[in-house]
């Protein structure tokens, strides 16, 4: 007995020091964008830039890259080798549920239907919706936010709320399914139901709110590749589901994207569906595709045509969580990507 509680002690105390750092970074990150003064840099090295889920828009119609991410903020580059930024990206309403400063997490940009959205992770931590095996679960959701212009300023729409304000939602990404209507996915936090969820919300025609009921897709422990320890020190299913990003194939097969963790590492794996749509049934692939410690990743083409996929590197380096971009060239011309290797500016 003392060695199960031993054990038990030993997991919730990583994954409280784990979300600890992960939510001084992102805090830090939030309260930088809402000073409203960055200092511009100019040709920047990705490996130099900090940022955790690096998302790229390459925006034919400008000729030039957007990089966004956790934080609010944005960069630019015209050949994906140095960047300028950051910038502030979005303008909130501090009298919205996100309150004045909320943490941003997880951006992503999508061109859609002549208007530029803003896909992200607001969270206000001044207001708790529940509390969960000693956690306090702020309120926390996937909004999406509009502009004319891809470098922004990016603000809300129609619709206060896209999802349920008792549950807490993050990473959520775009995709229009088979029927020809668009789609928000997302996850539901681990962190009340303890097995994650990978769930779909249709999106009105211009973006600004939801319509109907929201639909699981698959849970954390569908994975077989994920894993962790109980507090009985027995390898189960990790319950992790992060960063969702949606693709198809050169041969018209419909995959997701997404990440957990193997242990103490942060990995990316995917899955496909069967039936093509987002309804699924989704398959998990047996083995993740990135190296230990790359993860929240999306796909984009570059203007030369070249497929590459973005994710940052996770460590910790003495109690702090470091995150840097990376890009990897992907093959998609079969049935299933492959990970060529690091891209090569």
């Amino acid at each position: 007995m003392i060695h199960i509680l031993k054990n038990e002690f030993r997991i919730l105390d990583f994954m409280r020091i784990t979300l600890t750092a992960w939510l001084v970074l992102v805090c830090c990150s939030a309260i930088y964008a809402q000073n409203r003064k960055p200092e511009i840099r100019e040709n920047i090295p990705l490996d130099s830039i900090r940022l955790s889920d690096p998302a790229i828009l390459a925006d034919k119609s400008t000729s030039t890259y957007y990089l966004t991410g956790t934080g609010g903020l944005l960069w630019k580059s015209k050949d994906l080798a140095t960047w300028t930024g950051p910038y502030v990206a979005t303008q909130t309403n501090p009298d919205s549920w996100m309150g004045p400063r909320p943490m941003i997490w997880a951006a992503e940009l999508h061109a859609y239907q002549n208007k530029y959205y803003y896909f992200a992770t607001f969270t206000n931590r001044e207001v708790v919706i529940d509390t969960v095996k000693g956690n306090a679960i702020e309120r926390r959701a996937s909004h999406v936010l509009v502009s004319d212009h891809p470098d922004g300023p990016y603000v809300p729409m129609e619709d206060e709320t896209y999802l349920p304000a008792d549950i807490p939602t993050l990473d959520g990404t775009f995709w229009v399914d088979t029927d020809g209507k668009p789609y928000l996915v997302y996850c539901e936090e681990w962190l009340v139901n303890w097995n994650g969820t990978m769930e779909k919300i249709e999106l009105k025609p211009d973006l600004s709110g939801t319509v109907g009921k929201r639909k699981i897709l698959f849970f954390a422990h569908d994975s077989p590749w994920s894993k962790e320890k109980d507090r009985y020190d027995r390898i189960v299913p990790n319950k992790v589901t992060d960063g969702p990003y949606l693709f198809k194939t050169q041969t018209g097969k419909l995959g997701m994207i997404w990440t957990s963790w193997i242990f103490s590492d942060y990995v990316q794996g995917v899955a496909y569906s069967e039936s093509g749509t987002l309804d699924g049934p989704w398959v998990q692939e047996k083995e993740p595709i990135t190296p230990p410690n790359f993860g929240h990743g999306m796909l984009f083409r570059t203007f030369e045509g070249k497929l590459l996929m973005s994710v940052h590197s996770h460590k910790s380096v003495n109690g702090r969580y470091i995150r840097i971009p990376h890009l990897f060239e992907v093959d998609d011309s079969g049935d299933k990507i492959v990970i060529l290797g690091p891209y090569l500016h």
